[in-house]
């Protein structure tokens, strides 16, 4: 009977991580999966592209700013109460989203979408940190967690161009309607409830209001410096801002005694050095999508499904690296992974700073593509790992938060920086052409592709700082018993 009992409960512990997984996945394939139909959604509103961009921004400037918010909610009010809550409000911003009749009403849904998901993702995260002991049957649900994570950009990428091509860009936010459906009706059948651990359940409103408020400004800077220009009055007022915010923040988390982020948590040595390795991956890796895609369309001219179905190859071997890291963590531990996977992602973008105008996919782009879906694969799962070992249950949800917070403003800050710097080499291109020529297609062409070749080469160097973060500050993993836990830990 006992061996019963614990085969049931084993099948449902890979129930509950399919469930979670595929919430994740509507989180992350929202962030891709509108670039595809940008074009479509301009057409059907007459949007400028300046308000068009707020389609995109909405969603990742309430999701990265409020993160920290709904990992704490998770801790102090419970799991999958929290979890729940995302889902649903996220299944109707979408429905919302598909029925939009403007673009305004459209933004506006996009960023209730971005804040409702904020409280899915790390609520979810945080419910496999206590389901799954800690040890080498965590380290495979979060391999799955992190495959997830790092592929579903690149599906979205594909779904996205199958969407709008055949069945509309409405259909985009639709399909998230009978997943979020299935996710409720599932979860509230197999989750257990998972009620709060804490002493308290007082959430510190004010420490809420300033990094929620600080950390919005900072992305929202981030996005429209380099439209507006770096050192302009206005890009310097928002990031002025950004950084009163976030240091009355630190401030205020010192003081207060239920703080929403305790500063004692970065005590953990590798949930710091992790959460600093995960900002300059996600600033480099967030060139990919944003880059590549421009270059198979506007340079070699795929269509949105070709250039969706070009991308494949990235979930491909994300999952096949994804699923033997455990392994490998069980042999020789994260730190090795950490220090040697952030490599091949550098690789990959260096390759493909010398994708020429007239390239060949296969020849040009897959191949860098495939040493950086290796690389991405193996350090999201280790840094995942790495950046939750070791942190008290009570916590789970915090942690969750800060890693996937580190993942939204790297990103944000990397494309932001990436984009004005292959902007202005394109600019410097094309003045330094009038002195000699006209610009005719195939020179803007050039052009364009030059200025990618500087925001790869750039974004190729943020995986050697992440390597360097591995090597001096991530410690190597001593199992021990925790009483407190009754589980394996690790010594931070």
């Amino acid at each position: 009977m006992a061996e019963v009992t614990t085969e049931k409960k084993h099948t449902s512990h890979w129930l509950i991580l399919i469930l979670l997984a595929l919430a994740q996945f509507m989180v992350v394939l929202d962030i891709s999966i509108v670039n595809v139909a940008l074009p479509s959604i301009q057409h059907a509103f007459q949007m400028s592209n300046t308000s068009l961009q707020w389609i995109v921004t909405a969603y990742t400037l309430t999701f990265g700013g409020c993160l920290l918010l709904g990992g704490r909610s998770a801790d102090l009010f419970g799991r999958r109460r929290t979890f729940l809550t995302g889902v649903i409000v996220f299944t109707l911003a979408s429905l919302a989203d598909g029925l939009s009749g403007s673009g305004g009403m459209l933004t506006t849904f996009r960023a209730i979408q971005g804040l409702s998901a904020a409280f899915m993702s790390p609520a979810a995260l945080s419910i496999i940190l206590v389901t799954y002991r800690e040890g080498h049957e965590r380290n495979v649900a979060l391999s799955v967690w992190g495959a997830v994570a790092a592929g579903g950009a690149a599906v979205g990428v594909l779904v996205g161009g199958i969407f709008t091509q055949y069945l509309g860009w409405r259909w985009n936010f639709f399909i998230n309607v009978p997943v979020g459906i299935f996710v409720v009706t599932t979860a509230l059948r197999i989750l257990d409830k998972h009620e709060s651990t804490a002493d308290h359940n007082s959430l510190d409103l004010p420490g809420a209001v300033l990094v929620t408020g600080g950390l919005m400004t900072l992305v929202y800077a981030l996005v429209k410096a380099p439209t507006l220009g770096w050192t302009q009055h206005t890009s310097l007022t928002y990031f002025a801002i950004s950084i009163v915010a976030l240091g009355a923040f630190l401030i205020n988390e010192s003081k207060v005694q239920h703080p929403l982020v305790p500063l004692r948590i970065f005590r953990i040595r590798n949930l710091a050095g992790a959460d600093s390795l995960q900002i300059l991956m996600a600033a480099g890796m967030f060139s990919i999508f944003f880059f590549t895609t421009l270059y198979l369309q506007e340079v070699l001219g795929y269509s949105p499904v070709k250039t969706g179905f070009s991308f494949l190859v990235i979930p491909v071997i994300i999952a096949i690296a994804a699923t033997n890291v455990p392994r490998l963590v069980q042999k020789i531990g994260y730190r090795p992974i950490l220090i040697v996977a952030p490599l091949f992602v550098s690789s990959g973008l260096f390759w493909l700073s010398h994708i020429p105008v007239n390239g060949n996919f296969w020849t040009n782009v897959a191949p860098g593509m495939s040493l950086l879906a290796l690389g991405m694969g193996s350090t999201f799962v280790s840094v995942t790992i790495a950046a939750t070992s070791g942190v008290p249950k009570h916590e789970a949800g915090l942690a969750s938060g800060l890693l996937n917070t580190a993942q939204q403003v790297g990103g944000s800050l990397g494309l932001a920086v990436l984009t004005g710097i292959a902007t202005s080499s394109t600019s410097r291109y094309i003045r330094n052409l009038h002195l000699h020529t006209a610009p005719n297609h195939f020179t803007v062409a050039a052009a364009t592709v030059h200025g990618f070749h500087d925001g790869y080469l750039i974004a190729s160097t943020f995986g050697i700082g992440a390597s360097l973060i591995a090597i001096f500050v991530i410690r190597a993993q001593k199992a021990k018993t925790d009483p407190s836990h009754g589980e394996v830990a690790v010594t931070v």
